[in-house]
């Protein structure tokens, strides 16, 4: 079982998650009521940040996407059978949000050139029932630049690891990405 981490290292990624969702320019109506939502649990939940906290948790991820920004690198997740974009639960040694997602995605991508923005595209909050009974995760997702030639490789948390062309994704992609493609790509 995970446990939280001490007092100084919880309040500094509580702080910076604050902070982020704070300034954060929603891109639309669902995502600013996302957004209070976040920053809501975040006030009320001092462990928000932590697996641990339950029902809910915040999360971080980062869609890879090509340099050329034609493609998008989607993991075959091992435990949900799905394809999705890189991403997890914030660990002890995350500083920031981003810094949670672009460790998510070096390790589940092999990718250690990645380049990520400071600033999510999108939030997604979506159940995740190997997290506990009526659990989500409250992601926040970031965009990361693959350099041109990175080499790929499979992580023990996937079945696969692969390029999709942005606009021809798999038949299965759930709409939160194909959002956050889009998101992305433009």
């Amino acid at each position: 079982m995970t446990t939280t981490p001490e007092p100084h290292i919880t309040d500094k990624l509580r702080s910076d998650a604050i902070t982020v969702l704070s300034a954060w320019p929603a891109p639309n109506p669902r995502q600013e009521g996302l957004r209070h939502r976040y920053l809501r649990y975040l006030s009320e939940h001092r462990d928000a940040m932590w697996r641990s906290c339950s029902p809910d948790h915040l999360t971080a991820s980062a869609l890879i996407v090509s340099a050329d920004r034609r493609h998008v690198l989607l993991t075959l997740h091992a435990r949900a059978k799905r394809w999705l974009q890189t991403g997890g639960h914030c660990e002890a040694g995350d500083d920031t949000l981003a810094a949670a997602a672009i460790r998510e995605a070096r390790e589940e991508s092999g990718i250690d050139a990645l380049t990520i923005g400071s600033t999510p595209v999108l939030l997604s909050r979506h159940a995740v029932p190997f997290c506990g009974p009526a659990a989500h995760h409250l992601d926040v997702q970031y965009c990361a630049i693959a350099p041109v030639g990175a080499e790929i490789r499979v992580s023990s948390e996937s079945d696969d690891v692969r390029w999709w062309p942005a606009v021809s994704l798999p038949e299965d992609a759930d709409a939160a990405v194909r959002d956050l493609v889009a998101a992305c790509t433009r």
